[in-house]
């Protein structure tokens, strides 16, 4: 085969180890049995490829051994043939010299165990370990080999990279079906010791949204004021420095009485250079009374106070680290750590331009790293946070307590906590450094009732079986139920983004395909990469995987739904499932639909059921899908009837580019070509 070697190479803590030592790669793939894999402490060969046994021990200061055959005594692990150790061999040097080779001795370990427990459990089952995809009654054996879910995440995702690199090591144990067959069995045989636990909630598309636009809402409302809002906050943090004589005064705190600010009426007996008038009348005149008001409950007593101008800064940030964890699947503690310089480009040939959200590191994994690949719609909220945190550094920097360095004020975090003269947070107030706790949803709601309609979070029922689609043991305490007010949480929002980006095809709601379209593409392309030296954050890329397989299998399971149109005739839906289990009849092969031994791919019109790859796609065009090129349609296409209103949107803007092309020109027949598929699509789909 034709493998890279310069893709792989050592990079584990190794001591001396560099790229001259043989041990540092292996000399082609598959490696021979005599390539030295591991050196004793004089640099002697300690471990070949070929061996029952590797012994790492020197390098990692402490027994460290990877056993392939077993069975040794009574405490070792389970033997295994000679044909199960080869395929774990391969598996284990991918992971361990291949490209995004791990870092840490701990995660080596871990993965070896995963992969060994299930090819021990193929060693049982008499199969060898890279046919396991053709045997799916093995597979939903391996939740028993798994004590919790981080465990299962964690063996998803790295079947997945496994598969991922099928064509360079050309063995694989799970291909995409056997994964989603894998991924339902985790889903229908949850952790013993988890079983009551409740997953986290699916949040219903339209709820989603709301929050989501509202979000965007905020943030384009204060760009399209930002010149007023400045000028407004420049202007009260000069009245205070003028009312107390420096602006290093005003922020310690040394002034009359709360009662006697620049802007309190009871000042009005005060030298006028004191008193600007009440804020209220300041605001208007900046133009900012209106905004203010839109998003920020006035005092009951004293209306509009300056400390509006205060909290409306303060949810302007909270909103843009929302709007960020949106669409970067972040915790909400990794959103709070970031700068203003937070958002890169980074330009690859084959995407283009692509946003990654990048993080201080801080985290003593070595194998993940503080980059989210994330949607061009988090520039919106990079920028709005950052000119805030901006204009806000003013006082921060010029407070004598808040120890703020010259590079926080080059490069602020967008979430701080306030050292304006009229925060509460001016007197006693922390270092700058000191990271403030980024309130729950739920709180940062209740500071900012404005921000979202109650109703319009209210839970329909259409809405909650949906939910439970994603989230089946939803609702046990009744927190969620019809008519009640969704709570909304950050890590809900986590979830609900991954399944979002593979699960558009599924919802009703086209909106939600226009919203995650390059969440979808760029997270799968870097997550997706194996031949990246990049590192991202493994945690988001476990839960995209997670996610992806959990969607998939809920793909296959709908995929006998009457919804579902063979463009050759209802026959042949009874063979596309035949294809996988043959010789049983229609009402077993929708069980077997349902237990996801069905392959499937979300198309433009519906979904594709042959195995592998397919060159058509049907994502860039559906001509060849549909039979819009003068053949047959594809007798592995089948059409989803929900699609009609997106297709006939499609047909309309074909047929405008079509009429504007040059008529027998190759791009005219290639619009005509799509035309005719999409027509075709339209009429077997119009009962």
């Amino acid at each position: 085969m034709n493998a890279s070697i310069l893709d792989f190479g050592l990079q584990l803590p190794t001591g001396k180890v560099s790229s001259e030592f043989a041990c540092y790669r292996p000399p082609y793939w598959p490696p021979p049995n005599d390539w030295v894999v591991s050196l004793d402490t004089e640099g002697a060969p300690a471990s070949h490829w070929g061996d029952d046994m590797w012994d790492f021990s020197a390098w990692v200061g402490k027994p460290y051994k990877l056993d392939f055959a077993g069975g040794r005594h009574q405490r070792s692990a389970h033997p295994l043939s000679p044909q199960n150790q080869q395929v774990l061999r391969l598996l284990i040097t991918w992971v361990m010299w291949g490209p995004r080779a791990g870092k840490s001795w701990g995660t080596l370990r871990s993965n070896f165990q995963h992969l060994r427990r299930v090819i021990a459990l193929c060693e049982s089952e008499g199969i060898v370990a890279s046919n396991l995809s053709r045997f799916p009654q093995v597979i939903r054996k391996a939740p028993d080999l798994f004590s919790n879910q981080t465990e299962r995440n964690d063996a998803l995702m790295l079947f997945d990279r496994i598969r991922r690199g099928a064509n360079m090591l050309g063995v694989v144990m799970l291909d995409e079906d056997g994964l989603a067959v894998l991924s339902k069995a985790f889903c229908e045989n949850p952790c013993k010791s988890k079983e009551d636990t409740e997953q986290t909630p699916y949040i219903p598309p339209r709820i989603w949204l709301y929050q989501n636009r509202r979000l965007r809402q905020l943030l384009d409302d204060f760009l399209s004021h930002a010149d007023e809002v400045e000028k407004c906050y420049h202007f009260c943090v000069d009245t205070y420095a003028d009312a107390v004589g420096s602006l290093e005064a005003a922020l310690s705190g040394v002034r009359r009485s709360d009662s006697q600010t620049p802007f309190s009426r009871s000042n009005q007996s005060v030298d006028c250079r004191r008193f600007a008038g009440p804020f209220a009348e300041v605001a208007e005149s900046y133009g900012i009374a209106q905004l203010l008001c839109r998003w920020i409950e006035p005092q009951k007593t004293q209306g509009l106070t300056i400390k509006a101008l205060g909290s409306y800064l303060t949810l302007v940030q909270l909103g843009a680290i929302a709007y960020i964890a949106n669409f970067t699947l972040q915790r909400k503690e990794e959103a709070g750590e970031l700068r203003a310089d937070c958002l890169v480009w980074d330009n690859d040939p084959s995407v283009g331009r692509i946003p990654i959200i990048c993080g201080e590191t801080t985290k003593t994994d070595p194998d993940s790293d503080a980059r989210w690949p994330t949607s061009p719609s988090v520039e919106v909220a990079v920028k709005t946070a950052g000119m805030v945190a901006r204009m806000r550094m003013r006082c921060a920097f010029a407070h004598p307590d808040s120890a703020c360095s010259k590079y926080d004020k080059d490069n602020p975090y967008l979430y701080h906590y306030s050292f304006d003269p009229w925060s509460t947070n001016s007197r006693g107030v922390k270092p700058y450094a000191t990271r403030p706790v980024i309130p729950s949803y739920q709180e940062f709601l209740r500071r900012f009732p404005l921000l979202f309609d109650k109703e319009e979070l209210r839970i329909k029922e259409d809405e909650l079986l949906l939910a439970r689609m994603f989230t089946p043991n939803l609702s046990k305490d009744g927190k969620y139920a019809v008519g009640k007010v969704w709570p909304i949480a950050f890590h809900q929002l986590r979830r609900t983004s991954a399944v979002n980006m593979f699960a558009s095809g599924m919802l009703s709601d086209t909106s939600i395909q226009v919203v995650m379209k390059h969440l979808t593409v760029l997270q799968s392309y870097y997550y997706g990469r194996n031949y990246s030296r990049a590192r991202f954050n493994v945690e988001v890329e476990t839960l995209t995987t997670a996610a992806r397989y959990e969607v998939m299998a809920k793909q296959i399971e709908s995929l006998v739904d009457e919804r579902y149109v063979p463009p050759l005739g209802s026959g042949r839906k009874k063979e596309i499932i035949a294809n996988i289990i043959a010789d049983k009849d229609f009402k077993a092969l929708i069980s077997a639909a349902k237990r996801g031994e069905v392959s499937f791919r979300e198309t433009r019109l519906g979904g594709c059921t042959k195995r592998g790859m397919c060159e058509y796609g049907g994502i860039e065009s559906v001509a060849r899908c549909a039979g819009g090129d003068g053949n047959k349609p594809c007798r592995d296409a089948i059409y989803d009837s929900n699609q009609r209103p997106s297709v006939e949107r499609s047909l309309s803007h074909v047929e405008e580019r079509l009429s504007q092309a040059q008529a027998g020109s190759p791009r005219a027949r290639a619009l005509e070509a799509e035309a005719q598929g999409l027509r075709k699509f339209l009429n077997a789909t119009c009962n």
